[in-house]
């Protein structure tokens, strides 16, 4: 019988991607795969806005586990977690993060190189020797499982294009089943990372990069696209908006905007 990891892995075709579309409940996970995502993850960040925190560390691994293992349970699609530095400094910290997300039933996780909650890069040397051990652990469990390891040193402005690649090639030689550095300058960068590496490149759609289509990144080679935290910074925006018109000049129009109640009724119901 084919494990649901196995399903996820068989997506990540270079120049092929597919929607990794991140969800924060059972919910938004239900309606995504009633929509046509063929595999879904968590968001840390949209994660901690649903417990009213913000971004960026504020979440506990049993935290993490506990919100990933409600949208398993949820849809039968893969669903990957974001679990940011992995929880812990350390290499066995990692480690131990895989083979927890594995018992909740992930099909895979992903790793930063972020010492949270700083916006810090680990060193070099250490980022790969985390990657190394996570990679082990998953490569040690009874079935398949997904691992990617993230390079966010240009979006948090830690380093370069060249040492985001240069970090995604020793991550993939460490082990990891897919790499991602998040918010190149330009797709050209973007392009030369997926050119450099020997493993499937994930893209985030955010930003500028909301402006790409799915065949401009199939062109740059890119594998997977992910959502992060934009779709639920969407919905936000919505609260935001109608919050601010209600408060600030009690009118509702925007209220009447929504989509139909008949509409999400059916999408939930689907199986």
């Amino acid at each position: 019988m084919t494990h649901i990891a196995e399903t996820f892995r068989a997506l990540h075709v270079p120049g092929r991607p597919f929607i990794l579309a991140n969800v924060w409940d059972a919910g938004t996970a239900k309606m995504l795969q009633s929509l046509g995502a063929q595999a879904l993850a968590t968001s840390s960040a949209a994660h901690a806005y649903v417990l009213g925190r913000p971004d960026g560390g504020t979440l506990t691994r049993d935290e993490a586990l506990s919100h990933a293992e409600d949208i398993v349970r949820a849809t039968n699609l893969p669903v990957q977690g974001d679990f940011e530095n992995g929880f812990g400094d350390d290499p066995e910290t990692c480690a131990e993060t895989v083979r927890l997300a594995a018992e909740v039933g992930l099909a895979g996780i992903c790793i930063e190189d972020t010492a949270l909650p700083a916006q810090t890069p680990y060193d070099a040397k250490l980022s790969v020797e985390r990657i190394r051990a996570a990679a082990a652990a998953a490569k040690a469990l009874p079935h398949d499982f997904v691992l990617t390891a993230r390079a966010d040193g240009i979006m948090t402005g830690g380093y370069d294009i060249d040492e985001a690649i240069a970090r995604c090639t020793a991550f993939a030689d460490a082990g990891a089943d897919a790499v991602y550095a998040p918010l190149p300058n330009s797709m050209d960068d973007l392009a030369k990372l997926c050119a450099a590496v020997p493993v499937p490149v994930n893209a985030l759609v955010a930003g500028r990069y909301t402006a790409q289509t799915l065949a401009e990144f199939a062109d740059a080679g890119v594998a997977r696209l992910s959502l992060g935290s934009a779709l639920a910074r969407t919905v936000h925006k919505t609260i935001y908006d109608a919050a601010t018109e209600m408060f600030e000049k009690g009118t509702f129009t925007r209220l009447g905007k929504g989509i139909s109640g008949d509409i999400v009724d059916g999408l939930l119901q689907k199986e």
